[in-house]
This record gives C-alpha cells, sequence and structure tokens, in this order.
C-alpha cells in the first residue's frame, strides 16, 4: 500500500526525531563517566568471581546484552531475572561476585524485593538509574546516572531513549574493563570459536589438512601418466612425490605437467621425479592455518605439504581447506 507523500514526510520526520533524541541521550552520558564510573571499574577489576546482571523489563533484556558484552570481552558475567532470584535463583550470587542492577526508575518491586538478600552477602552493588535519588540508587555501592531527558516515545511511556542510554553506558563499562586487562583479539577469539576470528586465530592446520588415504602421493620412478592417475583421483592439483621410504623429494602439479607437456616428453614413460618441482613448500601441523595462507599468498601456490618433526610427510594443506573453514 502506498502513502500520499505528505504521509510519507511525516513518517521520516518521525523516524528522524527518534534517532535525535536517542543521540542526545547518549550524548549526555559523556559528563557522566566520572568518579563513579571509574569505581564502578575498580569493583569489576577487583572481583574474583562472576558480574551477576539483574533488570526486569526492558532493562532485563537490555542487562541480559550487558552480561553477554562483559562475557564476551573477558569479564565473565551472566543475567539473573530478579523475579527467579526471589524463588530461588538468587543461589546463584556468591560472596566472590558483583552484582550489576538496571533499573530506570530505581524502584523496581522485584529488585528492590531482593535487594536485602544482596546486601546481607556483602557483595559490591553497581546499578545503572535514571534517578539517582532512588531507592536503589541510594542502597548501591556505586550508582552511575543514565537518565534521559526524555523518551523518544511521543507518549513518554515506551523505554526508548533510557533503554539505549543504559545499554551504551554497559557497552562503555564492558570496553573499558577490556582494556584495562589488557584483552586481546586472541583473547576475543577463544570466547568466540565459531566465528571468523576464532577461526582465523585458532584453526590449526591439522584441524582441516587432507590425511591418510586422501593425500596424493606417487614414487618418483612412476611415470608422469601414474602422477596424472593420482591427481586426478585425489582432486587437489597435485600429488607428493615421495622416494621408496616414504621421504618427500618434491611435488607433481598441474603447473609442471604444462612445462613438461611444452618439451613434448612422453607421459608414459618419462619419470614423474625428472619434471617434478623439488622439495615443495612445507608446514608443520601444529602451525596456525592463518600463518598458513599467508605462506600461500607469499609464494603464490595453493598447496603446501604438513610435515611431522622428523620430516615424515602427515598431510597435505590446500588453498580450498582454508576457504571451507572460512580462514579466508
Amino acid at each position: 500500500m502506498s502513502l500520499p507523500l505528505p504521509e510519507t514526510e511525516k513518517l521520516r520526520q518521525l523516524g528522524l526525531a527518534v534517532i535525535q533524541t536517542e543521540m542526545q541521550a547518549v550524548a549526555s552520558l559523556t559528563t557522566r563517566i566520572n568518579q563513579a564510573f571509574v569505581q564502578a571499574c575498580e569493583h569489576f577489576l577487583s572481583c574474583q568471581g562472576r558480574i551477576v546482571v539483574i533488570g526486569m523489563g526492558k532493562s532485563g533484556h537490555i542487562g541480559n546484552k550487558i552480561a553477554a558484552t562483559l562475557a564476551s570481552t573477558g569479564s565473565p558475567a551472566f543475567f539473573v531475572h530478579p523475579g527467579e532470584a526471589s524463588h530461588g535463583d538468587l543461589g546463584m550470587i556468591t560472596a566472590k561476585d558483583v552484582v550489576l542492577a538496571l533499573s530506570n526508575s530505581g524502584e523496581t518491586d522485584e529488585i528492590l524485593t531482593i535487594l536485602p538478600l544482596i546486601k546481607r552477602l556483602g557483595v559490591p552493588l553497581i546499578t545503572l538509574t535514571g534517578n539517582p535519588q532512588s531507592t536503589l540508587a541510594k542502597n548501591a555501592t556505586v550508582n552511575i546516572d543514565v537518565s534521559v531527558e526524555k523518551e523518544a516515545c511521543p507518549l513518554g511511556l515506551a523505554p526508548t531513549a533510557s533503554t539505549t542510554a543504559a545499554l551504551v553506558m554497559g557497552d562503555a563499562l564492558a570496553v573499558a574493563l577490556l582494556e584495562a586487562k589488557g584483552f586481546t583479539a586472541e583473547d576475543f577469539a577463544r570466547s568466540h570459536p565459531a566465528g571468523r576470528l576464532g577461526r582465523r586465530l585458532l584453526l590449526l592446520v591439522s584441524d582441516i589438512m587432507h590425511t591418510g588415504a586422501d593425500i596424493p602421493r606417487t614414487l618418483g620412478t612412476a611415470s608422469i601418466r601414474d602422477a596424472l592417475v593420482e591427481m586426478s583421483r585425489k582432486g587437489l592439483g597435485m600429488t607428493v612425490v615421495l622416494d621408496n621410504v616414504d621421504k618427500v623429494l618434491g611435488v607433481f602439479t598441474d603447473g609442471d605437467l604444462r612445462r613438461a607437456l611444452d618439451t613434448q616428453i612422453n607421459v608414459h614413460t618419462t619419470d614423474v621425479q625428472t619434471v617434478m618441482t623439488r622439495g615443495g613448500k612445507t608446514v608443520n601441523a601444529n602451525y596456525l592455518a592463518v600463518d598458513a595462507l599467508n605462506l600461500m599468498q607469499q609464494h603464490k601456490i595453493t598447496t603446501l605439504l604438513v610435515l611431522d618433526d622428523a620430516s615424515n610427510l602427515v598431510g597435505v594443506l590446500h588453498l580450498h581447506d582454508l576457504l571451507r573453514a572460512g580462514v579466508i
């Protein structure tokens, strides 16, 4: 259904107004990166347990995301629903933890119900509230003010700018802690092993290389024709050339075949070792896959031989293996 142009423009203006309101809410947070923010970070850094995030309703959704961000950036954290906490889940909080509570009003009943129990545990209570004079803020070890001038909702009812402000402050805390802890890209990859970065930084050649019967191999005394048959059977565009005690002599590739045909040699009678590329580029099975990729790119090749510490052939790595594994 197409709307009249005036209605279309009205919708566009409404959308822009929301973004403008939320931009202002986020901008106002710059003055809240103060001593309270620093103190909150200090409590998190000295935490010997976990950061337990609690929040109700929309604040709960934001809290869940903050907990996930903290956990993935080196600050172990999890979310506890305050309603469930008063029915047993409070046992998930230990004396070594730090509690991070979110409530725009600072008067959320479900959180205030468990407040005395949190205080009894003696754990630091960090709060993100929109009312520094609220019950929750006054009982906090450290309260960070995330109040906004107005919600983006024209009714002033739906949490919009306030939840955005809380989310941004949560990100500010997480990233500050990340930097303070010296959290690296490798650390991030370890907690995201299925992600692209995890694959690039953690995947080893041994995880994706061809082994055993999948390795194309040919004796050096075999004919070029026999080497071609092996290449076609294994589908890697090459075959490893070995001596009679399985030591690597070199590799025979598509490129070697083209060069050999230019000389008009007999593929049925000529030994493959006379036209192979001697040696070949090699890596260890414990080599990082991303380093193997760099080696291929550096030498403009598509295959690496994988040798053990005794120089025995244990695998073959092809560029397509790196592609399938998401390293490229």
